[in-house]
């Protein structure tokens, strides 16, 4: 059984606990998703802090492919602080120590989101005395998988979050304001034009599906893969290639949130976008997208 953290009223919750239905009313990251009013933004104080941390990697309880890929890419990977692996209880011990920061994967919906949908985030935070999960200092949140999504293809994307966290805290020292204002999309960048765009062909909007759709905005080089292709085209690690990466909810679901994210294997992001999907903006990497990129 999972038993990872579920955000409700600002307080944090394991899973397990959660037998009875409850309204999910969290907003997300600050750097994810945009501003919300009870979530703290790391200071530069505590950015410094972050340096003299241990961060503990939180795993889920039972068997996961999560927890298998994270610490793979944690060991390989994690550069920046002495790390270890715990579980969500000695989480519940360490939480409200500054000595410590955590990597912990958190479930949470968006307040007034009629949809019901909720998105697994991986959030990088700092150790405090708050009982509210949203004040703990936030470093990064990078959205995953929706809630309740039993596909393993995210396999690939996991290397370059860990990558990216610790190139995002670097940033934090020198850009923690622009940062703060325009959150992840602070790394959004046009004129990808020297770069093979790979994108997976399940995750496309239905007016971007093919090559011939896609090139009549979007003239650059790109290539249309399954997930397996994508993980096995990153592995052959050549150094013009960036992919994109896309978190929505259940196929037909119709509503909710979806995400896009254009990493390259070095952790670097080139792009983020976060829009509510409706009948009019259906749920994939679209046209629009490409347009901000071209």
């Amino acid at each position: 059984m999972r038993n990872r953290y579920f955000i409700h009223n600002g307080t944090a919750i394991p899973s397990i606990k959660l037998l009875k239905k409850i309204v999910l009313l969290f907003f997300s990251g600050f750097l994810c998703l945009g501003s919300m009013a009870n979530t703290t933004l790391a200071t530069k104080q505590q950015i410094e802090m972050f340096k003299n941390t241990t961060t503990c990697v939180v795993l889920e309880d039972g068997v996961s492919f999560y927890n298998a890929y994270i610490k793979d890419a944690v060991q390989k990977y994690w550069k920046s602080t002495t790390y270890e692996f715990i579980d969500l209880r000695e989480f519940e011990r360490r939480r409200n120590n500054p000595k410590y920061s955590f990597l912990v994967l958190i479930d949470a919906a968006y307040d007034k989101d009629p949809s019901g949908v909720s998105y697994s985030y991986v959030s990088l935070v700092l150790g405090d005395q708050s009982d509210n999960m949203t004040r703990m200092p936030e470093f990064c949140t990078v959205p995953l998988i929706y809630t309740g999504d039993t596909e393993t293809d995210y396999e690939y994307i996991i290397p370059s979050i860990i990558k990216f966290m610790q190139i995002h805290v670097k940033n934090l020292e020198k850009d923690r304001l622009p940062i703060s204002v325009s959150g992840l999309r602070f790394y959004n960048k046009a004129g990808l034009k020297d770069k093979v765009l790979i994108l997976n062909k399940d995750k496309m909007a239905s007016n971007a599906d093919t090559q011939d759709k896609i090139s009549a905005v979007y003239p650059y080089k790109i290539k249309l893969m399954t997930a397996a292709d994508i993980k096995e085209e990153i592995g052959k690690g050549e150094m013009n290639i960036i992919f994109n990466y896309h978190v929505g909810p259940p196929q037909g679901a119709g509503a909710g949130k979806c995400f896009d994210m254009i990493f390259d294997t070095d952790g670097n992001l080139y792009y983020y976008s976060t829009r509510k999907i409706t009948n009019d903006n259906k749920d994939g990497f679209n046209l629009n997208d490409f347009k901000n990129i071209k």
